[in-house]
């Protein structure tokens, strides 16, 4: 396998598998990860069949506390050289907080902050070595406002856009850009994983595909574009949050995140 590569967290489904089928296409080598390994060895024959690229994977469950730097180890060992970086893994859930099961909120910590800002300090002095090199952080629109229903994972997602947007500012005179970006409602397993089936956020506003997400996302990463988020409707959030009371979009997120009757 040649040693530059674009190491995709999360790349058993949705966005994730479309970033990879997307850096394929655009000729990058591959280097997967997700829990589930029958799906990434399924992605890696059928993209090493497509596409003129070498792919390889490595199953872990990065919420787990060492699993970045198990997979530093195994960059480093296979001589790897990670130019693009997608911190794209992470899970959601759904209900009133004091209701939900603790261990699901700390294991979504644990992979949406802890594991993203840890993999991201483990690659970077590196990264900052070569002449161009890329970092793409996965969030959302939902980390422009709080989200009532979805409390921790709204918060999760503030911290990845603060924190890409701090170090894209400290890593402005190096080759490395950092961009974060923030999809609304997409076509994937993350509703269904986070139990989001039961609210009215995917029948009220657009729902992209993972693939429309993905190649918007290539493209902006590319660019060295700082924040990107997909979609008309979901650019006017920002502006819309930031020209409110909080209180009125706190009522104003609650009432979209709402159960379905």
């Amino acid at each position: 396998m040649k040693p530059n590569i674009a190491l995709i967290t999360g790349a058993s489904s949705g966005i994730g598998m479309e970033l990879a089928r997307v850096c394929a296409r655009n000729g990058h080598n591959l280097l997967l990860t997700a829990r589930r390994e029958k799906r990434l060895l399924e992605l890696k024959k059928e993209l090493e069949a497509e596409f003129d690229v070498d792919v390889i994977f490595y199953t872990i469950d990065l919420a787990d506390y060492d699993a970045p730097e198990k997979l530093f180890e195994f960059v480093r060992k296979n001589s790897f050289s990670v130019q693009i970086l997608v911190n794209n893994a992470g899970v959601g859930d759904y209900g009133f907080f004091h209701e939900s099961d603790w261990k699901r909120q700390a294991a979504m910590l644990d992979l949406n902050i802890r594991a993203l800002t840890h993999l991201t300090h483990l690659f970077l002095p590196e990264m900052i070595k070569q002449d161009r090199a890329y970092i793409l952080n996965v969030a959302s629109t939902a980390a422009f406002q709080p989200g009532p229903m979805m409390s921790v994972y709204y918060a999760t997602k503030s911290y990845v856009l603060s924190f890409g947007e701090a170090i894209a500012n400290e890593l402005q005179d190096t080759g490395v850009s950092v961009t974060t970006l923030c999809p609304g409602p997409t076509e994937s397993e993350f509703q269904k994983e986070a139990n989001m089936e039961k609210s009215k956020l995917f029948d009220r506003f657009p729902v992209a595909t993972s693939l429309d997400v993905a190649e918007y996302g290539f493209k902006a990463m590319m660019k060295g574009k700082r924040v990107a988020i997909y979609g008309l409707i979901n650019k006017m959030v920002p502006r819309a949050v930031a020209i409110s009371p909080r209180n009125f979009v706190t009522k104003v997120s609650r009432f979209i995140q709402q159960r379905k009757d």
